[in-house]
């Protein structure tokens, strides 16, 4: 009993002189650690390794010029919410996406967005597995 009261007393003693020490920092060097703190900005680039940020910024324009892959039709969807597409449609979009080059398919993804076009949501899905897919051979590749 008497050793757990001696335990008790030398806690309260280091904890009684952390407290002092903590306080008299503050009082040195100003209250740092409750200043509300301004958010960090986000990061406007995004390592594109990871599938959330692939689709954030996978359709993010690197570059304002407008490179057309051979699908001048899909022009007439631009500005249409994708919610609308008919299965017609989400095959046109999906037809063009599959006769890509895989080194293209970036730069069309970039393209489809500078024109205004939004894609249907599963071609949209489609466009963001075969990117992750491309980057994580080109990364097996390197790093071999």
């Amino acid at each position: 009993m008497i050793v757990a009261l001696y335990i008790l007393i030398a806690l309260i003693a280091v904890g009684s002189l952390l407290y002092l020490l903590h306080r008299r920092d503050i009082e040195r060097n100003g209250d740092q650690d409750s200043a509300p703190q301004q958010p960090q900005p986000e990061e406007e680039e995004c390592c594109g390794m990871h599938i959330t940020c692939e689709k954030d910024s996978l359709l993010a324009a690197v570059s304002s010029e407008i490179v057309y892959y051979d699908d001048e039709e899909l022009d007439i969807y631009r500005g249409k919410d994708p919610s609308t597409y008919t299965s017609e449609q989400t095959e046109q979009f999906r037809d063009v996406l599959l006769t890509l080059l895989p080194d293209d398919i970036a730069g069309w993804a970039r393209s489809i967005q500078l024109r205004g076009i939004h894609l249907p949501p599963d071609v949209k899905d489609e466009l963001i597995m075969i990117v992750a897919e491309e980057r994580q051979r080109k990364n097996q590749h390197t790093s071999a």
